[in-house]
């Protein structure tokens, strides 16, 4: 069983390798954006109370989206294990995770580390209209507001690992299989 979470900046890398590591371990590719959107389109009644709070502009609660993740891992393809993108994002969420697997918890989290100019000169060489110097640096403030909490929660939970997400796409890729082998 591998259940494992993806952190790192926008730029960092997450997409190539999420693809890599549901391949290499045979589990799920499992991102909140994907579940809500099952969720909604499934009609679940999570999805229901997820779509009334969305259409209305507003983002979706922890304990609700905690409910959605919770029924997306019941799900059989689920059973032999996981990669969480995007979630948790808050402490909340995080701990809610936690006992939602208790007594296993999390196998690994890996944050992709790549330096803010890095990411940003990524970032800007996709050509997307909303990658704006500007725009890129509120993200980075925003992600670096929202996981640093989360990069101490894993850590004291002795699972998060720090990869170097600067080289080729291979030198990543065995730096992260490296450090999921050694939490398991």
């Amino acid at each position: 069983m591998t259940r494992l979470v993806i952190l790192g900046k926008q730029g960092a890398g997450k997409g190539t390798q999420c693809a890599f590591l549901v391949d290499y371990f045979g589990i799920p590719h499992i991102s909140t954006g994907d579940m809500l959107r099952a969720a909604v389109a499934e009609g679940t009644e999570l999805g229901l109370k997820a779509k009334a709070i969305m259409d209305a502009g507003d983002l979706v609660s922890d304990e609700l989206i905690l409910g959605i993740v919770k029924e997306r891992l019941s799900q059989p393809d689920a059973q032999n294990g996981f990669l969480l993108d995007g979630f948790p994002r808050t402490d909340a969420q995080a701990q809610g995770l936690v006992e939602m697997l208790a007594p296993d918890g999390i196998d690994a989290a890996i944050d992709i580390e790549v330096p803010d100019d890095v990411v940003t000169q990524r970032m800007l060489a996709r050509g997307r209209d909303d990658d704006t110097p500007e725009a890129i640096q509120r993200r980075l403030q925003l992600y670096q507001e929202e996981t640093a909490p989360l990069l101490s929660f894993f850590s004291s939970r002795g699972v998060l690992t720090a990869v170097d997400g600067l080289g080729t796409e291979q030198e990543v890729k065995n730096r992260i299989v490296n450090a999921i082998k050694s939490q398991q």
